[in-house]
């Protein structure tokens, strides 16, 4: 059911200063960079970065994405199991459709499946000269 780890994304208390330090310091690729979140390139899994919420207590850990061919099928399998989503099945604008759980110690996982035409429109989008 899992093909391979598509990202882990850290939550940060300052994007900028993060996105400096992992572009900058570390030398990793930008993939894209929106208010909300920035991807990296990192030997084939994204490194994510995304602002704290405050008050949140969900997403202070690192979140490892699944990639997966049926995300359907793949939620129905692991509700059988008995995980419990913490956010149901839902699409994002730049083409993933995913749902995340947590695993008995309260990391946090989701599986994805991603509309690759979309994620490339959305991707190229922050290529392009303004």
């Amino acid at each position: 059911m899992m093909k391979r780890i598509w990202s882990v994304t850290f939550h940060v208390s300052d994007l900028r200063k993060a996105v400096d330090f992992y572009e900058k310091t570390l030398g990793l690729n930008k993939k894209y960079e929106y208010s909300s979140y920035a991807g990296f390139e990192c030997g084939g899994v994204e490194i994510g970065l995304s602002p704290k919420k405050e008050g949140k207590t969900i997403g202070e850990t690192p979140v490892v994405d699944f990639l997966v061919d049926n995300i359907n099928e793949a939620c129905r399998t692991l509700k059988k199991k008995g995980v419990h989503f913490v956010k149901e099945l839902h699409d994002e604008p730049w083409g993933g459709r995913h749902a995340t759980f947590t695993d008995p110690d309260g990391h946090i996982l989701e599986v994805l499946q991603v509309d690759w035409e979309k994620y490339f429109n959305s991707a190229t989008k922050g290529f392009e000269k303004k």
